[in-house]
């Protein structure tokens, strides 16, 4: 499909009926036309993902994806400047050819997952928004620029509307909005970059509803989303309509006159779930994110998991029809 989505593929990403293609109110975002969302895969951590896009691709069927993703370790404030050696194998992979996206997930503090109390998060936070760690962010924007990734999209503080890393925002919302616009005025302030910041919540409520963390058009680039197949016995169609899903990011993205992005999503609490799979890949077409990685690893992935047979069978079915290689 390289046009707009037509109704009827849009009935299906609905799950055969499950919501039905006359839903008004929330109704869905319509399609739209414009060019398929690039596609990638996070495929390990370091200069091993690097590696594994070729065969990937192969594996799908296409032509070497566009889209690289690699995350940065959050331990200690040395990796998240970059210095742990992983971003040079993904300069490498850049340079090689001038369609391609770098995608990187850049911790917002150290202890990134040590599960902190909410107390020490909020004196971290607030230590941040006071200016404390700007230093760390504009070492990692000197790196990137140096290494050739100047042009690198940075999906800063992820998944803040959980409980799972230390950057939450839940602890302190104010001070989160004004730590992240810190860190991008930080970045933006070395010369050479042309970097792309993502703000990107995981999909529905969680422990903060996530426009509460939202820093500000004029310090976000792309409104991403993880999406992953969870909670057990959500089916797709419920995962589009729920409060801050699919539908609501869309609409939200829009409202905001910004791109969106999937940087993360796959299989996840449903097991082998096909309908999921194939509901993703219509959405993405239908509403044209700017770009789609799915997480290849056991539980969620497609390639290098082999739990999912059915799953893996649909993404390559669909991909190499609905997508930009």
């Amino acid at each position: 499909m390289r046009g707009p989505l037509p109704l009827f593929a849009l009935c299906l990403v609905l799950l055969a009926g499950a919501l039905g293609c006359g839903v008004r109110s929330p109704g869905p975002p319509p399609p739209v036309s414009g060019a398929p969302p690039a596609v990638g895969a996070y495929l390990g951590y370091g200069g091993d993902g690097a590696r594994r896009t070729g065969g990937f691709g192969a594996w799908a069927g296409v032509a070497g994806p566009r889209v690289g993703r690699a995350y940065l370790p959050g331990d200690q404030w040395h990796g998240i400047e970059g210095a742990s050696g992983d971003l040079e194998p993904w300069a490498r992979w850049r340079a090689a050819r001038e369609d391609r996206l770098f995608v990187l997930n850049v911790p917002l503090l150290e202890r990134s997952e040590d599960h902190l109390p909410d107390a020490a998060v909020r004196t971290e936070l607030r230590a941040g928004a006071r200016g404390a760690y700007d230093g760390h962010f504009r070492a990692l924007a000197r790196r990137l620029v140096d290494l050739g990734l100047g042009d690198t999209e940075l999906v800063l503080g992820w998944e803040m509307n959980g409980v799972t890393y230390t950057h939450r925002c839940a602890p302190d919302p104010a001070a989160w909005t004004t730590y992240w616009r810190r860190i991008v005025d930080a970045m933006r302030s070395v010369p050479g970059q042309r970097f792309r910041f993502e703000f990107t919540p995981t999909r529905g409520r969680d422990a903060i509803p996530w426009p509460r963390c939202y820093p500000g058009d004029s310090h976000v680039d792309v409104i991403g989303m993880d999406a992953y197949d969870a909670p057990r016995g959500l089916s797709f169609a419920e995962q589009l309509r729920e409060p801050y899903g699919l539908w609501d990011h869309v609409r939200f993205a829009r409202a905001h006159g910004k791109p969106f992005a999937y940087p993360e999503w796959g299989l996840f609490e449903n097991g082998d779930d096909p309908a999921y799979v194939r509901g993703m890949l219509l959405w993405t077409v239908a509403q044209r994110p700017l770009y789609q990685t799915i997480t290849d690893y056991c539980p969620h992935g497609v390639w290098r998991c082999r739990d999912n047979p059915r799953s893996s069978a649909v993404y390559r079915a669909l991909l190499r029809t609905t997508t930009a290689p």
